[in-house]
């Protein structure tokens, strides 16, 4: 994917998109719990049994509390009801880099925070910034009047955003400050985590892995 960002006079515009990435991906999904066991789903295919404190394809089954699982994934706890997938997972070692995992569509997601404020992000290449939709912004405490005004070409036409400076956005143990942030006036599904952020890392990219280390 690539990311385009031109600036006209007082105003600049942005283009986000969010193309697939072909890759496979551990969807893991819960189908039945009978008794100390869980039946798991792995990648579509047919139900496993798989007993608690056992590992399967790298997943492996932490407790069972009344109608929940706790799966442990990439080194993350995850919560499954019946029906429920877990997709992708965020591994941290203390080297100041993280691992994420593609989900069935080969995106990448996880979990981070905006200045001390949890956010759940989308990996995006092709979006110039960190983009926020006006629910995270305000969970966030950022003012939308208070940012540069701009205009931002989305999939539903050109929308007014507002430019603002993030003072922190943590990814496991890698903390960035000052980083530019685009404010949209209307809702989105979750943050991207766009350029902005992702230049000033190491990437790369190994099957359904990405790995990403800070350079500065």
């Amino acid at each position: 994917m690539s990311g385009l960002a031109k600036r006209h006079s007082t105003h600049f515009l942005v283009l986000l998109c969010l193309a697939p990435i072909a890759a496979q991906a551990q969807d893991v999904g819960l189908a039945g719990i009978l008794g100390s066991k869980a039946m798991l789903i792995f990648n579509g295919g047919q139900p496993q049994t798989v007993r608690v404190g056992e590992t399967v394809d790298g997943v492996k089954v932490v407790v069972i509390q009344g109608e929940q699982v706790i799966i442990e994934i990439g080194g993350k706890k995850r919560p499954l009801r019946v029906g429920q997938h877990a997709v992708g997972a965020l591994s941290v070692d203390g080297s100041g880099k993280v691992v994420m995992t593609a989900d069935a569509q080969g995106h990448f997601f996880t979990t981070g925070n905006i200045n001390g404020t949890s956010v759940r992000f989308l990996v995006d290449t092709g979006a110039s910034m960190i983009s926020l939709g006006a629910t995270d912004a305000r969970r966030i405490g950022l003012d939308f009047n208070k940012g540069q005004k701009g205009l931002s070409n989305t999939a539903n036409g050109q929308a007014v955003v507002s430019k603002v400076q993030l003072d922190t956005v943590r990814i496991g143990d890698i903390t960035l400050h000052n980083v530019e942030a685009l404010i949209h006036q209307n809702e989105m599904p979750m943050a991207l985590l766009g350029m902005s952020f992702l230049n000033r890392m190491e990437m790369q990219r190994d099957g359904s892995t990405m790995t990403l280390k800070k350079r500065f």
